[in-house]
């Protein structure tokens, strides 16, 4: 159930621990999603809370929904003025050069009827950036935080692979696809003007344990 993954909760806002493997909208396949669920969490209200954000299929981690439209405009807002914080963590197959650094890789969608679309570096595309720290490493792969600064699809995934040479393991597009995708949205600063910020941080994800990398 749902309402067991709440790690936060107040009359305007739910922030769910995501399990990866369950989108945040209904797929075209008509299989489970948060949205598609959303009458589970609802608790004492009769409206449906909505996602303000999305994470990714195969991402783990904090996911904010709105339990009002007026709460969801303005958590919109925050996220489109860049003042949400957003904390992620990442196994990458490789080890990067340096022990920490900025990503600065306008982002592009292209396409073809053979290959589906994905997400480039280019320098025609939208403006991204991703602040990146090296954590440690285990055996040739290493653990990193990742703060990124806009929000672009795909865009921590794209900025490992081609920006840092790095892709997150796991990872069927950009990467080697072999196992689980190990990203985690870890947390999430969320300000509010009349309220105390919401401030969040997700569990440890038992797919980087079983990957070598338990917390600590």
């Amino acid at each position: 159930m749902l309402d067991d993954l709440v790690l936060f909760i107040d009359g305007e806002a739910i922030v769910l621990d995501k399990p990866a493997g369950l989108p945040v909208d209904p797929p075209r396949d008509g299989s489970p999603s948060i949205a598609g669920r959303a009458d589970e969490l609802r608790f004492t209200f009769q409206r449906e809370p909505t996602p303000v954000h999305r994470l990714d299929r195969d991402t783990s981690g904090c996911l904010l929904l709105a339990r009002n439209p007026k709460a969801h405009a303005r958590f919109q807002q925050a996220f489109e003025q860049g003042r949400v914080t957003k904390r992620y963590l990442a196994v990458l197959d490789g080890v990067p050069d340096a022990e920490s650094g900025e990503i600065d890789l306008p982002l592009a969608k292209v396409s073809s009827v053979e290959d589906g679309w994905r997400m480039v570096g280019d320098p025609r595309g939208k403006a991204a950036r991703t602040n990146w720290r090296l954590l440690r490493t285990i055996d040739g792969r290493a653990l990193v935080a990742l703060f990124p600064e806009t929000g672009r699809t795909h865009q921590i995934r794209v900025h490992m692979a081609e920006g840092l040479g790095c892709p997150v393991a796991g990872d069927p597009v950009y990467g080697r696809g072999e196992g689980l995708m190990l990203l985690h949205a870890a947390g999430l600063v969320v300000p509010r003007d009349n309220k105390p910020a919401i401030d969040v941080t997700a569990p440890w994800p038992q797919s980087f344990v079983a990957a070598g990398f338990d917390e600590g």
